[in-house]
């Protein structure tokens, strides 16, 4: 079995590190000290197992397990928390197990015996979880190297484009397919609504201008075309300007 453990506290890493050496089961421990690198190490090493703190900076340990239910065969995932409460009220799903810290070894022991795969009910739970929690830091994006993380702060806007959404940032361009209504929801208070088919981020934008037929268009930093501005959404958009 190969485990990872993902804490952002040296120790507690230390501390279940020193009892997954007692386990036969257990030929290969790698580490992370936090959900991004966790992400990265999970692509690289595939890991069966993940021991996963829940608070954590950057990406805590729901939005981790949300982002690795989407791999075809996520790996199991036991969670490791100190917070009692955040961990009853955000597990919900019997067949993920939560460790309370310290972490004991027969605790450990049993919870590895029992711990399964997440599947496609639990991760919506999680996704529902996480949500409850706060907005997502990260996207993930599949691509043919797996699973992308782009972060929250490098998108300027988000476009319906026939059944997938666009996502732009100054470098790059990727497709979801989650609904830019679901967008709209989660990442309000960073995005406005310039169409019925765009968000943009509030922080991208540049400036308002019309073209030769008259149509106003949105300038965005990093971007070289600018984006269509419907009647309906103008005075939201203008109101945003205004407070840039």
């Amino acid at each position: 079995m190969k485990v990872l453990i993902v804490d952002d506290e040296p120790l507690a890493r230390q501390r279940l590190v020193r009892f997954l050496e007692t386990m036969p089961q257990v030929l290969t421990i790698l580490e992370a000290e936090n959900g991004l690198v966790a992400i990265n190490q999970v692509t690289r090493h595939q890991p069966d197992l993940l021991l996963l703190d829940i608070r954590m900076p950057e990406m805590d340990g729901l939005q981790v397990a949300a982002h690795l239910s989407q791999l075809v065969e996520p790996p199991a995932i036991i969670f490791c928390s100190a917070f009692e409460e955040h961990a009853l009220e955000a597990i919900k799903v019997q067949a993920i197990d939560y460790l309370l810290k310290p972490v004991r070894l027969s605790e450990l022991e049993q919870a590895i015996s029992r711990a399964k795969k997440i599947n496609r009910v639990q991760a919506s739970q999680l996704v529902a979880a996480e949500s409850e929690g706060g907005i997502r830091s990260h996207l993930s994006i599949h691509s043919h190297r797996g699973i992308e993380l782009v972060s929250l702060e490098a998108v300027v806007f988000f476009r319906a484009e026939q059944k997938y959404i666009q996502v732009m940032t100054a470098e790059h361009e990727y497709l979801i397919d989650e609904p830019l209504k679901k967008l709209e929801d989660e990442f309000h208070h960073g995005f406005v609504r310039v169409h019925r088919n765009a968000l943009v981020a509030k922080k991208a934008i540049e400036r308002l201008d019309k073209d030769s037929e008259g149509q106003t268009q949105l300038w965005l930093r990093g971007v070289a075309t600018p984006l269509v501005v419907s009647r309906r959404h103008l005075a939201q958009v203008k109101k945003v300007i205004k407070h840039l």
